[in-house]
């Protein structure tokens, strides 16, 4: 099911080409929160560690700290000459006894290093066994991770590492960003520019036109205690004729920082009131794998119509900080 764009000044609004709405104010008798009005819109090579440990024991693992240059010598030969990360275990070498990684060889035709024939595959028992004797560096070691690991270890780790480039929040994946975690918000500003963003810990989140067909998305961000905050309403279309609606809360920023925050969602209106609570999740970990596991403010078309107001529902949004 396709989405609109989440890109460009005229992404706020799917089905026309009208400008960003203006931050709007829930009345209140108080000083109220902030509010803006959401409008839909659609989703949106580090070198190689120079280190390596011998696991001294059986069952190895993941550890910390700097390497000998003896052990950066032995983890250079399985250094892959197309890519220059590891070749790890099924090892398959040619003719000649050249070795090159899994995924190199797929696209390859021949030996990057003697242009002979790769095929037929020819496997080298004896590196598979000095790789099960060897800890590999992360892959992001050069941007700060210092683990070490077993070659079964490593494709998991790295795929949760908090080193690893940062993707673009934005819900979908017409976007295709990766980078720092101090250039998401510049990333954010210049790509992305119709995405609005309001200060304060206690604001209203209103998003427009729930009744439109489809996968949609609303996005905004919230600014407070020194960090900035992703808030995001996806609705999905779960089965024939059966919407569901997601409201989440992410930070950008770590899982570690993460954990210093609280959020709080509430629908509430007509003598009604729904909550929600929860720590905010880190943008490494995103927004699908939160609706996957429905760790967020879940709920149905119909409880969304008892809330909304003529076609447009309003989310308090609280954030607030953790005790230590």
């Amino acid at each position: 099911m396709s989405r609109p764009s989440s890109t460009g000044p005229s992404a706020n609004k799917p089905c026309s080409k009208q400008p960003p709405p203006q931050p709007q104010h829930a009345p209140s008798p108080a000083a109220p929160p902030a509010a803006a009005t959401i409008s839909a819109a659609g989703p949106g090579s580090s070198a190689v560690p120079a280190a390596a440990a011998v696991i001294s024991g059986p069952g190895g693992g993941g550890e910390a700290g700097p390497v000998s240059p003896q052990h950066h010598e032995l983890t250079s030969l399985f250094e892959c000459p197309v890519c220059f990360d590891y070749v790890l275990p099924p090892i398959l070498q040619c003719q000649a006894g050249h070795l090159v990684c899994n995924q190199c060889r797929q696209k390859l035709s021949c030996c990057p290093t003697c242009r002979g024939a790769l095929t037929p595959s020819i496997r080298n028992l004896a590196m598979e066994k000095v790789a099960s004797a060897v800890l590999f560096p992360c892959k992001y070691a050069t941007t700060g991770c210092s683990l070490t690991l077993h070659h079964t270890e490593k494709p998991e780790h790295e795929d949760i590492c908090e080193y690893r480039p940062y993707s673009c929040p934005c819900p979908g994946a017409s976007c295709k960003w990766q980078g720092s975690l101090e250039a998401v918000m510049s990333h954010l500003m210049h790509a992305h520019k119709s995405i609005t963003t309001l200060q304060g810990e206690d604001i209203v989140f209103l998003a427009t036109d729930i009744n439109l067909p489809g996968a949609v998305d609303w996005v905004m961000m919230q600014s407070c205690f020194g960090h900035h905050f992703m808030l995001v309403l996806e609705k999905q279309e779960k089965y024939e004729g059966h919407q569901q609606f997601f409201a989440i809360v992410l930070l950008i920023g770590t899982r570690k920082q993460a954990e210093n925050f609280a959020y709080r969602l509430e629908l509430n209106g007509n003598r009604r009131r729904l909550t929600w609570e929860a720590t905010p999740r880190s943008i490494h970990d995103g927004v699908a794998a939160a609706i996957m596991n429905s760790d967020c403010l879940v709920f149905d078309t119909a409880i969304a119509h008892l809330f909304a107001d003529n076609g447009n529902l309003g989310i308090n949004v609280t954030i607030s900080t953790c005790c230590p």
